[in-house]
């Protein structure tokens, strides 16, 4: 599902995309980078960013919010405040302290992997994975494999952006994802 088709008429959403830029060659010939720091220049974009969130989360019986490294930080802990659950972090290897699991994937430049502390998700929780955007899927689908081996209920997917031509949607079988703004 996409805000950017559902909430047409909702002046957020294309200020949300406007915020943002494109920078080309990054990090390797021949990509566009889609960049949220400018976003997060902007106020009034950055807080509708996190309030569309909010919106549709809100009384959903999330406990579990699980950003990823490192843009889904930025969303992640805000969005979980704001619903009343707990945030937690999926890391770049090596960067948790105590006991991890870990999911490696592939990036549509390379590979790597993510892990979570053992204890962090307990059986049957209702979780929402955030991250800034999803291209191939790689992300998003070690995030979901990570939670549902601890036991959890990834209820849901939510990005800022979506590359659709990736087609990294097809690829989380079948779990819902919610963005914001769709782009090439």
């Amino acid at each position: 599902m996409s805000a950017w088709k559902d909430r047409e008429n909702d002046p957020r959403i294309e200020g949300i995309a406007s915020s943002m830029r494109v920078i080309s060659d990054f990090p390797k010939p021949g990509f566009k980078f889609k960049d949220i720091t400018t976003l997060l220049l902007n106020p009034k974009a950055f807080k509708n960013t996190v309030d569309l969130f909010v919106e549709r989360y809100s009384g959903k019986g999330i406990s579990v919010v699980a950003g990823v490294e490192a843009r889904g930080f930025i969303f992640g802990p805000t969005i979980a405040l704001a619903i009343g659950a707990k945030f937690v972090p999926l890391r770049k290897p090596r960067k948790l302290p105590g006991a991890v699991i870990s999911e490696k994937y592939v990036l549509e430049y390379g590979t790597d992997c993510l892990e979570m502390h053992i204890e962090a998700v307990q059986p049957g929780e209702r979780s929402l994975v955030v991250d800034d955007l999803v291209a191939t899927g790689g992300t998003l689908c070690a995030a979901i494999k990570l939670l549902e081996r601890a036991g959890a209920e990834v209820v849901e997917c939510a990005c800022v952006i979506e590359v659709p031509h990736l087609k990294g949607r097809e690829k989380l079988n079948g779990k819902p994802l919610y963005v914001l703004v769709e782009t090439d």
